[in-house]
């Protein structure tokens, strides 16, 4: 027991799989970690970040009264000095150069100054106001790709009291326009084009969050991977100009692909999912998508598996030159949720509360089974003949709250008198809720 106990408090960091390297999203990791210490998955995450500010919402993807558009935010989580969270932005920023030799009118805005309030960010991006006797003059490209190499700033903001930085981050990723937030403060963003890369340690991450901050959307709208040195190099090597410029070319036709320098002309390209994209999609979406993870918190941190998918893909699709997602653009996209599911757990839960979370999945799932072969039972029943006593009640406990908290519940639970009229109060009557 003591051996097993000891077990239960180590584990493996997140693991990603190849798959998230897909196209170019993956040649433009591969150039930047070759010969240096910098993680692949982490320049991969800043690039995306960048890519999707690039093209804009003039590409947007239909799914019921919603339109997506590639918009991604993306924060990096590693240990002070492993993380080499600097240097996974390096090529992702000499990209922006090279495009912006090309042609600068396809490059988006970067902010790295910091931000500090909503107005601050509206500034950024407005829609031109008064000063005084002059007017000032719209900035008409809404694309901003922020970049936060200390994204505690963001959290440590979203504490002053009155501050609402955390509350615009949110709208920018939904798309919203951003209305003056108070009468003497006209400034107005419309149609904002947010992106956003953000670099934070695990201690100050979990420090700095609010209880609010991890139930109110804002940190489950952030694709959150942990990425640290995949080596030692006392000496890394710089990426070749010639394959940043190569590189910078394949970026250019998917901006001039999608018309991203046409920043007044908004949802003008429609994309589509393939019927097997559809089918693998909707196979997803009833399962791993919306799966309990047996945690309310971590529940709460990965509400936007669905609509993050659905962005990557996007990504995915774009960087083929297509407007149709297919299954290997979906596959893509499900690799990174993936990997930030095991990021998010990693972080955020225990290795002993893992296991716990693991454990009492698996009695769920038995108590299912029993369920179904026998239509249904009392909470007795099912810690004498479902578990032959062997399992604690505490434990069978939050397996019967984790099946009844499911969205949708697996099972419902009702008061039933007892068998033959025998005395004592009503007992617990457990079904399959499709039952």
């Amino acid at each position: 027991m003591a051996s097993e106990m000891a077990m239960a408090t180590h584990r493996n960091s997140p693991q990603p799989n190849p798959a998230c390297l897909y196209g170019l999203i993956g040649d433009v990791a591969r150039a930047g970690s070759e010969g240096t210490e910098t993680n692949a998955y982490a320049i991969a995450a800043n690039f995306m970040a960048y890519l999707s500010c690039a093209i804009g919402r003039g590409v947007y993807l239909p799914i019921g009264n919603t339109w997506h558009h590639a918009r991604l935010f993306c924060l990096h989580i590693g240990r002070s000095g492993r993380g080499r969270k600097g240097d996974a932005l390096a090529l992702v920023l000499r990209l922006d150069q090279a495009l912006h030799r090309l042609n600068e009118s396809y490059a988006p805005q970067i902010h790295r100054g910091g931000l500090s309030s909503r107005e601050g960010l509206v500034a950024l991006m407005h829609d031109g106001y008064r000063q005084g006797r002059q007017e000032v003059p719209a900035i008409e490209d809404k694309r901003l790709w922020v970049v936060e190499s200390e994204f505690a700033n963001v959290l440590h903001q979203g504490r002053r009291e009155g501050n609402t930085l955390s509350a615009a981050l949110r709208d920018c990723w939904d798309g919203v326009c951003l209305k003056p937030a108070t009468k003497s403060n006209r400034l107005y963003a419309s149609h904002p084009h947010v992106c956003l890369s953000g670099a934070i340690s695990p201690s100050e991450l979990t420090g700095l969050l609010t209880a609010r901050e991890l139930t109110n959307g804002f940190a489950n709208r952030f694709l959150m991977i942990w990425a640290e040195r995949s080596q030692i190099l006392p000496f890394p090597k710089a990426t070749p100009q010639a394959s940043v410029d190569a590189l910078a070319h394949r970026i250019m036709k998917i901006l001039e692909f999608v018309g991203a320098n046409r920043h007044d002309h908004r949802d003008r390209l429609q994309m589509e999912l393939s019927a097997q994209a559809q089918w693998r999609y909707a196979q997803l979406y009833r399962g791993e998508l919306n799966e309990d993870p047996g945690s309310e918190l971590v529940s709460a941190m990965l509400e936007r598996r669905a609509p993050m998918l659905l962005r990557l893909a996007m990504l995915f699709a774009l960087s083929d030159l297509q407007t149709r997602i297919d299954v290997p653009h979906i596959e893509a996209a499900m690799a990174w949720l993936r990997y930030a599911t095991a990021s998010v757990r990693y972080i955020f839960v225990s290795a002993a509360e893992e296991t716990k979370m693991a454990q009492v999945r698996e009695l769920a799932d038995r108590v299912l089974v029993f369920l179904h072969e026998h239509g249904q039972a009392t909470r007795s029943q099912i810690s004498a003949e479902c578990f032959r006593g062997k399992v604690s009640k505490t434990l069978i406990d939050a397996s019967l709250e984790h099946l009844l908290a499911m969205t949708p519940p697996k099972i419902g639970v009702e008061w039933a008198e007892r068998k033959g009229g025998a005395p004592g109060a009503p007992c617990r009557v457990y079904r399959l809720a499709s039952a």
